[in-house]
Parts: structure tokens; C-alpha cells; sequence
């Protein structure tokens, strides 16, 4: 019995059958999957309605009322440390007339509607509605703003709107292995900044996932610095995110060990870590910095992106000029950004063309499968059973 629309029902299947296609003869996605309304509907509801999305770093709100906004499919939430330094999200929306209560980011120790003022604690209670006093029955206390849920891991903050969601440190225990030794939780914010795409929220996704474009379509910043042949994929797949690794060379301005960088050791000091945790969020984790994307659709020809940028501790302790550090390393990954801004909303011009087909995968762009067998389990029900594909793989690779 179909599910939806014959059109739509076509694609998801289409999506199941090339996500187990064998990784010799992997493919990309047919174009209309990028351009489907139907498919992003089903997006809305089945992924970004249910799994975890990346709101930022713990460490950007390191005070007791330091805030930042989100939004989670439509619900706009914010983010907030409260007084006994817990890190909690609750509905950014006034429970008197719908108003967003915040915007952006900043620090109160109330939290006051712009539009009635009524005001709120940390703990989302509201704890003034001024000339409410007439209405019978009405009590300040019985108003509590919905708390979303959240979990902090690694310094990254998760929020999810699924009261059954797993626990993110169960999801993504395998990855401790690759990034607990960069200690990333202790790296210093120093750059965040929002932007909107014309491209869909996939195809950023995918070109994240993939170093096939890098000495190409980077070769005026980051691309020259990559050995290419260096990369290293994991041998397992997982359920939850798909991690790469890979070096620089000593021609790179950033990406190498400082050298009173103690924690790590051999290649490692030289070595990066690129997970991206499905859906949406990605990072490249170097041994002197880390950036980072999280990615929110909004239709399908547009994507909210947050990145940001944080350096390693003793980088900020060696730097006698910060400001001027930072202005440089945020203008160089701007020019990244834009680099493949270019390239991402072209493909999605290029998907509107009757001509577009899939193409086949480089074995640089392992990772657009895992990405695929996670969209084909969330969207298409196809259950295919990631631990028999990990002794898959190792097998092949032995």
C-alpha cells in the first residue's frame, strides 16, 4: 500500500535501493530527491521533529543567564544557563501572546517579553505578568515556559523535541575514540555567525562529508594542504555519525599542534578529525582549532547555517595580539565558506535541469553512502542493519 504520492513513494525507494548498493557501485541521489517538497515535509517531520540538532557550544554561554536562540523544525527555542550553571532550552514563545520572548544571544538573569512583559526565570516559571490581577483564577504560577530537552556532551549542546530520543552520549560513544583526545570541550568560542544558503540542506551535507573537492574547488585556501591519499575512513559504519580523518603538511597555516600542545602525540599532532553527526551537524576538529556547521532546512532551496569557530587553550594562551589573530583565521574560513557556498548552490541549480541524473561515487566520497543509509532508515523505513555492514566493510578491508 503507497504512502504518499507515487512521485514520492518512487524516490524513497529509489533512496533505499542505492543506499545498499554495494560501495564499488555506490551513487549519488537523483536530483528531484533535493527538490521535493514532499520529501522535505517528510524530512521536517521524520528527522529534524525527532533527532538530535546541534545548538551551539556549551562554552558560548559560560554565565549564569548567557543565552543564544535556535529553532527546531518551527519552534523557536533558546538556550540558557541557569543559575546553578545547568545548561537548559525552553519555547521561545510568551505564553501570554505568542511573542518571541529573545533574540540572537546575550545574558539576562530575567528573561521579559518585549511585548506585555511578562517575565521569566531561568527555570522558564513565569515570575511577573503585571495586570493580570483582575481575571479570576489567574496565578503567576501555574506558567511554566515548555522545556526542551537537552544534553551536553563533549561541550557541544544537543536539543531534540523527541521524549524518546536515545541518550547522545549512547549514540555517540563509538566517536570518543577518535576525538576524546583533543579534549575539544576546553577550546575557546571566538567566532559564531548565522547565514542562509540557496541550496538544500543535503547537498551542504554531502560536500562537508567529501575531500574529493578540496584541491579543486579550495585550491586558493585550505585544498593545497591536503595529502589527499591521506584520508582514513572508519571501517565500521555507524547509526549516528560518520567520521573521516586527515592530515596536514607543514605548509599548513592552521590544522598542526602548537607546540606547547601536551595532550597530543605522534601523527596526531598533525592529524584532524571530521565527524558529521546525523542530520545536521559537522565539525573539522584540528589539534589547534575547530569549526563547525549546523545546518536547519527551510524549504528546499534554502538552509540555515550556524558556524563558528573556537582555538585550542594554549593557542589562546600564546597570543599576545587575540582580536587580530582571530579577525585573520575568521576571514580565511569566510573565504572557505564562500568557496563552497559557490559550489553548493550551483549543484542546486543543477538539479533543476531535466538532464541531471546520479552519478558514481568516489571512493573519497565513502561518507555520502553512510549519509544515505541514515536518510533511507529515518525516511524510507528500509531497516538496514548497520552492525552487519561494519563486519561488511572490515572484511573488505582485510
Amino acid at each position: 500500500m503507497p504512502k504518499y504520492a507515487p512521485e514520492t513513494d518512487a524516490l524513497l525507494e529509489t533512496l533505499a535501493r542505492t543506499a545498499r548498493l554495494e560501495p564499488r557501485q555506490a551513487m549519488t541521489l537523483p536530483p528531484a530527491f533535493y527538490r521535493s517538497e514532499a520529501i522535505a515535509e517528510i524530512e521536517t517531520e521524520r528527522i529534524f521533529k525527532r533527532d538530535w540538532l546541534c545548538a551551539g557550544l556549551a562554552a558560548e554561554i559560560p554565565k549564569a543567564g548567557d543565552y543564544i536562540t535556535f529553532s527546531i523544525a518551527a519552534q523557536p527555542i533558546f538556550v540558557v544557563r541557569d543559575e546553578a550553571g545547568t545548561v537548559r532550552s525552553f519555547s521561545n514563545v510568551c505564553l501570554h501572546r505568542l511573542m518571541q520572548l529573545v533574540e540572537g544571544r546575550g545574558n539576562a538573569r530575567r528573561i521579559s517579553c518585549p511585548y506585555h512583559a511578562w517575565t521569566y526565570d531561568l527555570t522558564g516559571r513565569v515570575i511577573g505578568a503585571g495586570h493580570m490581577g483582575r481575571p479570576p483564577h489567574f496565578d503567576k504560577r501555574d506558567y511554566c515556559l515548555p522545556e526542551i530537552r537537552t544534553e551536553v556532551w563533549e561541550g557541544w549542546i544537543y536539543v531534540t523535541l523527541n521524549p524518546d530520543a536515545p541518550r547522545v552520549a549512547d549514540m555517540l560513544a563509538p566517536l570518543l575514540k577518535d576525538v576524546a583526545r583533543y579534549q575539544m570541550a576546553g577550546y575557546v568560542p571566538v567566532a559564531q555567525q548565522e547565514h542562509v544558503w540557496a541550496t538544500n540542506w543535503k547537498m551542504l551535507c554531502e560536500n562537508f562529508m567529501e575531500g574529493y573537492h578540496l584541491p579543486v574547488a579550495h585550491k586558493a585556501t585550505v585544498g593545497a594542504w591536503f595529502p589527499v591519499e591521506d584520508t582514513e575512513f572508519s571501517p565500521e559504519v555507524h547509526e549516528h555519525f560518520t567520521v573521516q580523518t586527515f592530515t596536514k603538511d607543514e605548509t599548513a597555516s592552521y590544522g598542526r599542534a602548537h607546540e606547547d600542545n601536551t595532550r597530543l602525540e605522534g601523527r596526531w599532532r598533525y592529524t584532524s578529525v571530521m565527524p558529521t553527526i546525523f542530520p545536521s551537524h559537522m565539525y573539522v576538529l584540528a589539534p589547534d582549532h575547530f569549526w563547525y556547521l549546523s545546518l536547519r532546512p527551510h524549504g528546499t532551496g534554502e538552509v540555515k547555517l550556524k558556524f563558528g569557530v573556537a582555538l585550542a587553550p594554549e593557542v589562546v594562551a600564546s597570543l599576545t595580539d587575540l582580536p587580530s589573530y582571530v579577525e585573520t583565521l575568521v576571514g580565511f574560513f569566510d573565504r572557505v565558506n564562500e568557496e563552497d557556498r559557490a559550489v553548493v548552490e550551483s549543484i542546486y541549480k543543477g538539479a533543476a535541469s531535466p538532464l541531471a541524473e546520479a552519478g558514481p561515487l568516489s571512493w573519497l566520497e565513502r561518507e555520502i553512502q553512510d549519509f544515505q543509509i541514515y536518510l533511507a532508515n529515518r525516511l524510507a523505513d528500509a531497516r538496514i542493519d548497520v552492525s552487519a555492514l561494519r563486519r561488511t566493510v572490515k572484511e573488505a578491508a582485510e
